[in-house]
């Protein structure tokens, strides 16, 4: 055989590709960090913000904000670079870089994204991680503070309680969690039967566009800024920060944790709670939790109804509000806790109350796991035999839980229209549906993720319908997936409608106006109106190859629609 056969030609043509690969890499990588020091500004270098995957730090600096296991691997796709900005300046660089160079930049806060969609991608990609920008601002004087997106909301409420003892913010009850994302997707907490969803109290914000100007909310315009609280992250912009209005709250709270098994005539007391927690006074949240616990009997199960509330005043007043309109529970004067509202968020996060609140200015969590989510919308009680094959199917399944968090109140007043929040009136509570394990690999994982596609499919008769709705806070992958090709629009439709409902559209036409070239883009993000994408399309590839994909794909899926399974 001759000297260059296929057989030993091959090999050696594979190393010169992965030579080239590697070197196209490495070049495309030094461009872009080249592209990023020529854009930042002189007084602020942003050298000192970039992490590239040589650099001793990227491996903590990446895993520092991922909250889900599930996407911390050694399979799972790491991003080519991190810049981590502290300055408005390394973010308009990073836009007119990423844009300039045809790269996908996800957009990381606190990193509790339930599918990891802000520091996890199928292609090639990079962070843009705000944890260094996190100042609270807070005025006393207007009662408002400006709250910049990389701040956790455990810092958030610990500077509040620095200035003032009777005010608060209505959002979440983890305090690890990222003020970026937790606005941008509506945000909520035990405060909402009373002040609203988090985007409900900001006043004005700002934020970084697609050619990378600072705006506020008097340059981006009321559609931009309608459509940035509650129309979920990565899609309009880069929001540096948020005004938010604080609200009152008093001096002393209640909180309590009652517990009581199907034994313990557990059906009869949630029946009754479907029925009180959306209407009972707006001062008072009770979250109910349903999880499978051991029975009595030994080797048996039963499910555990656990009600968690805040109240917005002395025990007294609870207890004797409770006996009036909840009596089912017994609610007795020793369940209770007295507290100021910020120990309380304490309370609400299992962390024991006589802890100093100084744990709050902590931004790792208490534990780390690897979870699923998904979540629901209930409009109509559910009867008795309802709850009855609830409790079976619950147990059947064993590890599969749900909290329900109840509106009604001033969640209820305000129109879904406000903002592109648009879950409000008609709603009783919200369901999240959760699976938590703690052991790695692909077969439990499937397990437990299972576990909670099985809850979420038998509750279908029980939810919200046409749409069934959805969470965008609460991010499931499982929805839909948009890959921003020829269908992009019909594919963020299939998610978009369920997440947002009505206001999709808005969100749409918003999107096309202030982003037509799709630059903030993520696999559940706002797309373009399907005209503006098949022209974007064209603009950056051949017609020809672009029609040959369309009709390949129309093929591919007339193809795909008649086989069987």
């Amino acid at each position: 055989m001759g000297l260059f056969s296929s057989t030993k030609l091959l090999p050696i043509v594979v190393l010169f590709s992965l030579l080239f690969t590697s070197y196209a890499t490495n070049s495309a990588e030094n461009n872009f960090v080249h592209c990023l020091v020529n854009h930042s500004e002189p007084s602020h270098p942003i050298s000192a913000a970039i992490f590239t995957q040589n650099s001793s730090s990227f491996s903590s600096v990446l895993q520092a904000y991922i909250r889900n296991l599930r996407f911390n691997t050694s399979t799972t796709r790491k991003p080519f670079l991190i810049v981590t900005p502290f300055h408005v300046s390394h973010v308009q660089a990073s836009i007119v870089c990423a844009k300039k160079h045809n790269l996908l930049m996800k957009i990381r806060s606190g990193g509790h994204d339930y599918e990891g969609v802000s520091y996890v991608a199928s292609q090639p990609f990079f962070i843009l991680d705000m944890f260094n920008l996190r100042s609270i601002e807070i005025d006393m004087e207007s009662e408002t503070a400006w709250v910049e997106a990389g701040a956790m909301l455990g810092e958030v409420y610990y500077r509040i309680a620095e200035k003032s003892k009777t005010h608060g913010f209505p959002a979440g009850v983890c305090p690890t969690v990222g003020v970026g994302g937790h606005i941008s997707g509506g945000g909520y907490g035990n405060l909402m039967r009373k002040y609203g969803t988090s985007v409900d109290n900001v006043v004005d914000a700002q934020i970084v566009d697609a050619r990378g100007r600072l705006l506020n909310r008097r340059t981006m315009g009321e559609d931009l800024f309608w459509a940035v609280r509650g129309g979920g992250g990565g899609s309009f912009g880069v929001v540096l920060a948020y005004k938010i209005r604080l609200v009152r709250v008093p001096e002393k709270v209640t909180v309590f944790q009652v517990g009581v098994t199907l034994e313990q005539n557990a059906t009869d007391i949630v029946y009754n709670w479907q029925h009180v927690a959306p209407t009972i006074d707006n001062d008072l949240f009770i979250r109910l939790i349903l999880e499978v616990v051991n029975g009595t009997q030994t080797a048996t199960k039963t499910v555990r109804a656990t009600f968690i509330a805040l109240f917005l005043g002395d025990s007294k007043s609870l207890v004797s509000l409770m006996n009036d309109k909840f009596p089912q529970l017994g609610l007795k004067q020793s369940d209770c806790i007295e507290t100021t509202w910020l120990k309380s968020v304490l309370f609400w996060d299992n962390i024991d109350i006589a802890t100093p609140v100084e744990i709050l200015l902590e931004r790792q969590p208490q534990s780390f796991k690897y979870l699923k989510r998904k979540s629901d919308y209930v409009k109509k009680p559910i009867s008795k035999e309802g709850w009855e094959g609830i409790w079976n199917k619950m147990i059947e399944l064993e590890k599969a839980i749900m909290y329900f968090n109840p509106y009604g109140g001033r969640m209820a007043e305000i129109p879904s229209t406000e903002t592109a929040f648009p879950h409000r009136a008609g709603n009783l509570w919200k369901i999240q549906y959760q699976a938590n394990w703690f052991e790695a690999g692909e077969e439990v994982a499937e397990y437990h993720i299972n576990l909670v596609r099985e809850l979420h499919k038998y509750m279908t008769p029980f939810v919200s319908q046409n749409p069934r709705q959805a969470f965008i806070c609460y991010k499931d992958l499982e929805l839909g997936i948009n890959h921003h090709g020829f269908y992009g629009y019909f594919e963020g439709s299939a998610y978009g409608v369920q997440y947002f409902d009505d206001n999709f559209k808005r969100l749409v036409q918003i999107k096309t106006k202030v982003d037509p070239s799709n630059f903030f883009r993520t696999e559940q993000s706002i797309p373009l109106h399907s005209h503006v994408e098949f022209v974007r399309m064209v603009t950056e590839k051949s017609l020809v190859s672009v029609l040959f994909g369309f009709f390949a794909l129309n093929w591919i899926r007339r193809t795909s629609s008649n086989m069987n399974y």
